[in-house]
């Protein structure tokens, strides 16, 4: 992102991945520090299916990245840690990432203006 913030289209997928209670509790875990899925799930209290569907979305909002790596016995382990993001929401923050909007509701698809 740039130092003018987020796009409309980003703010609006941010926002949305934080508005669930289990992503927002996903982010302050890995706000401690990185952590690999099968022990977050654990420390979390949810199946690791779960917290996989979680993770994805998250990660498709840029606010968290996965990493796939070796342990020392050789089996591969996902961690997931914290993107370095900054939300400042402010009435004029918000009204500037509106005037960039591409869709008019992401839950449903394509905005009108996409069918132009």
């Amino acid at each position: 992102m740039t130092t003018a913030g987020p796009t409309g289209d980003d703010l609006v997928e941010m926002l949305a991945a934080l508005a669930n209670p289990l992503r927002l509790r996903i982010v302050a875990r890995l706000a401690d520090g990185r952590d690999y899925v099968s022990h977050l799930a654990r420390e979390i209290g949810v199946s690791r299916p779960l917290l996989h569907m979680h993770l994805r979305r998250l990660e498709a909002a840029g606010l968290i990245v996965g990493t796939l790596e070796l342990s020392e016995d050789g089996k591969a382990m996902k961690y997931y840690e914290v993107t370095d993001f900054s939300l400042h929401l402010t009435a004029s923050a918000l009204a500037e990432a509106a005037k960039t909007l591409t869709r008019s509701d992401p839950q449903k698809g394509p905005g009108a203006e996409e069918h132009s």
